[in-house]
């Protein structure tokens, strides 16, 4: 096992370099000066530039910038944002818990509706609800997400005001932070109310970011349905009498949720994705929206700061779920 894991971390390298040469090379082929937008209208004199450059290092060789980019990550520091002159670590984790709230919130939405869709597609296959359920998670795939945000709005929150526009609570709520997930602090706040608004505020968020993952995970789990209904066991389980409820549930769906659980954990990638979209959308105070604001002040040292943490979290969530399908099926360890 533990060479497995060995395997695994050593795949991961390769990855982060190339993530590094990415994100450092991506913010500067973006047009603009970070220290004029910094300046703002207001303008910045030749000397003030000059040492601006000096400051945040923008005088050196790129190569050297890059290096120094490496070396500090290494030690844990990942930079001071140019323009609110904060370290990037310190708001990065400020904002971090309300991305995670939102993605715990959409992952648990596509579960809750990918599952029980994938299973009921399977049992029915080659029906009119089969051929439905598939084409309609074809289409929640194929849709654009902030084309899928806008609608949303404009219908629920513009035509029928069932839903607020954007934010994570209504301005009227107002108390101090303890865990940075609006759900559990709204209910330590013990404010009338305001739990109530922030799952308001949830439900279309959630959504939207929850529809990818939600036809990702209904097509798995048909397939691997599918597959496992044609093992003989399953078999066995029918000649024995045994109620197709319980052939469904007990022989075939727990073997069907090995690869389904392994796609669970893949999607926390299209997550963070899919976060920056929907967070400029309804302008949630996460990361997505952190790293969109950041790129349009060409604040160089957030946007390649926050993408290679990103990064570092996708893959090690990654890790994590190839580690528990080798604990589940020691073929793949010996493989």
């Amino acid at each position: 096992m533990l060479r497995y894991i060995l395997n695994k971390l050593a795949l991961i390298v390769p990855t982060l370099i190339g993530i590094t040469i990415c994100a450092f090379g991506f913010v500067r082929l973006l047009p603009g000066d970070p220290i004029l937008a910094l300046a703002g209208e207001h303008g910045v004199t030749p000397e003030r530039y000059e040492q601006l450059k000096v400051q945040f290092g923008f005088d050196r060789p790129i190569w050297e910038q890059y290096g120094h980019y490496i070396w500090d990550a290494l030690h844990g520091d990942f930079g001071v944002s140019i323009s609110t002159h904060r370290p990037v670590v310190t708001e990065f984790l400020a904002l971090f818990p309300a991305t995670v709230e939102l993605s715990l919130c959409a992952i648990i939405f596509a579960i809750l509706l990918g599952i029980p869709a994938g299973i009921f597609a399977a049992t029915r296959r080659g029906t009119v609800v089969d051929q439905g359920l598939m084409g309609t998670a074809l289409v929640g795939y194929s849709m654009p997400i902030f084309w899928w945000g806008l609608l949303l709005i404009i219908f629920f929150s513009g035509y029928l005001h069932w839903t607020p526009v954007s934010g994570r609570i209504d301005v009227q709520y107002f108390f101090k932070p303890v865990t940075g997930f609006m759900l559990i602090d709204s209910l330590l706040s013990g404010q009338k109310g305001a739990f109530h608004s922030v799952v308001m505020h949830l439900i279309l968020p959630t959504i939207v970011l929850g529809t990818i993952p939600l036809a990702v995970i209904a097509r798995q789990t048909r397939s691997a349905m599918l597959e496992v209904m044609g093992e003989d066991y399953v078999r066995t389980a029918r000649a024995k009498g045994l109620k197709a409820r319980r052939v469904i549930g007990l022989h075939a769906l727990r073997n069907a949720l090995i690869p389904v659980v392994t796609t669970i954990g893949l999607q926390v990638g299209v997550l963070l994705a899919g976060a920056i979209l929907t967070e400029s959308i309804f302008a949630w105070p996460g990361i997505g929206k952190w790293m969109v604001d950041s790129i349009y002040k060409r604040d160089y040292v957030v946007v390649q700061a926050g993408l290679l943490l990103i990064a570092l979290i996708v893959m090690g969530v990654n890790l994590l779920v190839d580690v528990l399908y080798a604990v589940v099926n020691p073929r793949i360890r010996v493989q």
